[in-house]
């Protein structure tokens, strides 16, 4: 019964402790209201700091009432244990702050001891009270803790490598791990499970079964240049007659021959800039290394002369932007760039993917942008229409759904993977004043088919409107 109670105790402290950073990591920012409430104290230093939240306190308290009486204990017992590791924990901030320490800095045995030592008052009754005990008990806490922490701020708190693109944050940091980092089966594929079994096991298997897995390759080797000429009152002069190819959804590992077809038609479709839209590998998970070469062989062929701008989509490694970014391709990571004309400027504003990583943020990407600018929004999928509007965007550029894949006569799209309203998952639309397209993307994803559909690169003609009361497309 000792050693039981024991190591009852541990786990009571190792899952108090264990339960602000996951609340941390499924909930981001959200309820992170500081304890402290940002004020400073008396000697004008932060009281605990911004990582010490209301959020985090309760979680501690919460999981201590629930799993004492699972390991044994008195829901009291474990929600007293709770309160003090806590207290424990906030001294050890308190101490952090009058040394100058940063907020969120580990410092070994300090961040461990008191958060450890705090509970035993009321757990020493339970384990006893000799002190080679409780020094025991106290030591495997602070190492486990240790480690767990270690572990927790290595993986998901650091930048992975240099240039990082986005701000760290938990949940797309362990995104990220998921789909990028861990790149060998089994690992990868249990991580996706879903995609491996729909579409490696059932779907493909299905199409050949029925014959139908060649037909529909070749389909999706069936590429389209579609050509849009739309029209905006508030377009610069200087831009007028401006011309934008738009590619997404290349998923250039995916299909032999669709970056041969690629090549061919970009022979003949010189423009002022062209954009890319996100998804360049075909899986969502495993290495991404094929989909850069093949990119690195297509940006030669691309003549456009302000350059290749780009965005990430939701099959996309941040590793790609460093591995692309000597060869022609500028990738806007909720940033803008500006192309100026005189005193006239038409800002490409690029959006992290705002489906799977939700990396997006619209504000920041505007915030360098001029007033008066003509705004273009290249973003991989439609899902943050609503946002864009209220920011004033004129033209709003995406894909990620390729206008189904599948469609079924006189249904549409069985398919779309996007939190949109389906008025916005395939072609022109207008949204409260906003033209937008959504591509239906160059390759394929999930099943290397098309049905119903076709792939294309767009070519979009901006023309300037004199005398029109309101944005058309022609």
């Amino acid at each position: 019964m000792p050693m039981q109670n024991f190591l009852s105790a541990l786990l009571l402290l190792w899952l108090v402790n264990f339960a602000p950073p996951l609340l941390a990591f499924l909930l981001d920012q959200r309820w992170s209201t500081p304890l402290d409430h940002g004020r400073p104290f008396w000697d004008g230093k932060p009281l605990f700091g911004p990582h010490k939240t209301i959020r985090g306190m309760v979680s501690a308290v919460v999981t201590g009432c629930a799993v004492a009486p699972l390991l044994g204990f008195p829901w009291l017992v474990g929600a007293a244990a709770a309160l003090l590791s806590m207290a424990g924990d906030l001294f050890s901030s308190f101490i952090k702050r009058r040394l100058d320490l940063p907020s969120g800095s580990a410092v070994p045995v300090l961040d461990q001891v008191f958060e450890g030592a705090f509970p035993l008052v009321v757990l020493s009754s339970r384990v006893g009270t000799h002190p080679a005990v409780l020094l025991s008990l106290l030591v495997i806490f602070c190492v486990g803790a240790y480690a767990g922490s270690h572990f927790f701020k290595k993986i998901f708190l650091q930048q992975p490598f240099e240039g990082y693109p986005r701000p760290v944050k938990t949940r797309v940091r362990f995104r990220e791990l998921t789909s990028c980092q861990i790149r060998s089966a089994p690992w990868a594929d249990m991580f996706h499970f879903e995609d491996v079994v729909l579409y490696r096991l059932i779907m493909n298997r299905v199409f050949h079964w029925l014959g139908l897995l060649e037909p529909g390759k070749g389909n999706a080797l069936n590429i389209q240049t579609r050509r849009l000429t739309l029209t905006f009152s508030n377009l610069p002069e200087a831009f007028e007659g401006y011309e934008v190819l738009l590619m997404t959804d290349l998923h250039l590992d995916g299909l032999d021959g669709l970056l041969e077809r690629l090549q061919g038609l970009l022979a003949d479709e010189p423009v002022d800039l062209c954009l890319l839209g996100g998804d360049y590998r075909m899986e969502n998970y495993g290495p991404s290394d094929e989909a850069v070469r093949r990119l690195k062989r297509l940006v030669p062929h691309i003549r456009a002369r302000d350059g290749v701008l780009a965005v990430l989509g939701n099959h996309d490694c941040p590793e790609m932007v460093t591995a692309l970014k000597d060869d022609g391709i500028r990738f806007l990571v909720n940033e803008a760039h500006c192309l100026q004309r005189g005193s006239s400027c038409l800002c490409v504003v690029g959006v992290d993917d705002p489906h799977y990583y939700r990396a997006d943020d619209l504000p920041e990407a505007l915030s360098d942008v001029p007033s008066n600018s003509f705004v273009i929004l290249l973003v991989h999928s439609p899902e943050i229409a609503h946002q864009a509007a209220r920011y004033g965007v004129r033209l709003y550029l995406c894909g990620h759904t390729h206008a189904g894949q599948i469609q079924i006569p006189r249904i549409g799209p069985l398919f779309t993977h996007s939190r949109s309203p389906r008025s916005l998952v395939q072609g022109l639309w207008k949204y409260q004043g906003m033209v937008g397209y959504t591509s239906a993307g160059v390759g394929v994803s999930g099943s290397p088919v098309r049905f119903q559909t076709h792939g294309e690169i767009v070519r979009i003609t901006l023309r300037k409107a004199f005398g029109q009361p309101s944005d058309t497309p022609a």
